[in-house]
């Protein structure tokens, strides 16, 4: 690898800040590019660069070689935003972007976000950069922000399956790219946990581990929309938050794949690991 500084975004974030340290303690020179520099964590070998999707990243990307891009927040301009960091990335000479994407991502995909992730792909593989793509699956430390006040897990996921994924599996597998990149190029990972879940079989294991009356309440559409209603949320975010569900009802979340273990060297925690903190 050139002893260039790996580029880091998302830094102050749970991913991208996993990344980071990590790559902290193995000594590598890093650039974390984040959008507040005031709350960028202290590393050592780290410098720190503003920067936001959507503006001009120039100076900040300059000198980068290998540069991990994480998926920016979600909004309706989310694609345009991923569109112009690419294009910076390519003019100040980044050479490959290793990008955190979602499983099934394209334009035929249920969940509505994952549509987001696969105008990046594509827009990604016409920019002239290298690139990676880590299609991670719902996250497994999301699942218990999903129950509610009442203890329901409720949604319009039926019996479909769902392999999630640990946050710190998705950044062990990242952190493997980056400081092997060229091994990886042209490839697309999909990271998932050790097996596959309905949504009554995630209650109950956070039902065990927090000794709670946890219960799954498969809804209807009308009804989904209806339970989200008060949260006064805009039209694209209710359309996501709802299809997260109907695309684990379609089974386009159920996939297990070996891919953490291939690229970590070990095997994918599964829920009961991250409700226990491992």
């Amino acid at each position: 690898m050139s002893d260039a500084p790996l580029g880091v975004t998302g830094a102050t974030g749970h991913l991208g800040g996993l990344v980071a340290q990590t790559l902290a303690a193995a000594g590598v020179a890093q650039r974390l590019l984040v959008r507040d520099p005031r709350r960028a964590p202290q590393l050592p070998g780290a410098e720190v660069a503003a920067v936001t999707y959507g503006r001009d990243a120039l100076a900040a990307l300059d000198g980068i070689r290998t540069l991990l891009m994480v998926s920016a927040a979600e909004s309706p301009d989310r694609v345009a935003e991923h569109v112009a960091f690419l294009d910076d990335a390519a003019e100040a000479g980044v050479e490959h972007v290793v990008y955190t994407s979602f499983v099934g991502a394209g334009p035929s995909a249920t969940f509505t976000l994952a549509r987001d992730h696969g105008a990046t792909e594509d827009h990604a593989r016409r920019s002239g950069l290298r690139w990676t793509f880590l299609r991670d699956n719902l996250y497994l430390d999301l699942l218990p922000h999903l129950v509610g006040p009442d203890d329901a897990l409720r949604g319009p996921a039926g019996d479909g399956l769902l392999a999630g994924v640990a946050r710190a599996d998705v950044a062990r597998a990242a952190t493997a790219v980056l400081l092997d990149p060229r091994r990886h190029a042209g490839r697309t990972y999909e990271l998932t946990g050790p097996h596959a879940m309905t949504l009554a079989e995630v209650a109950w294991q956070i039902g065990t581990s927090t000794g709670r009356e946890i219960r799954y309440v498969a809804e209807s559409l009308p009804e989904a929309y209806a339970s989200r209603a008060p949260y006064d949320a805009p039209g694209w975010q209710v359309d996501a938050w709802v299809s997260t569900y109907t695309a684990i009802a379609a089974g386009e979340m159920a996939t297990v794949s070996d891919d953490v273990r291939r690229l970590t060297g070990r095997p994918p925690l599964g829920l009961a690991q991250v409700l226990a903190g491992a």
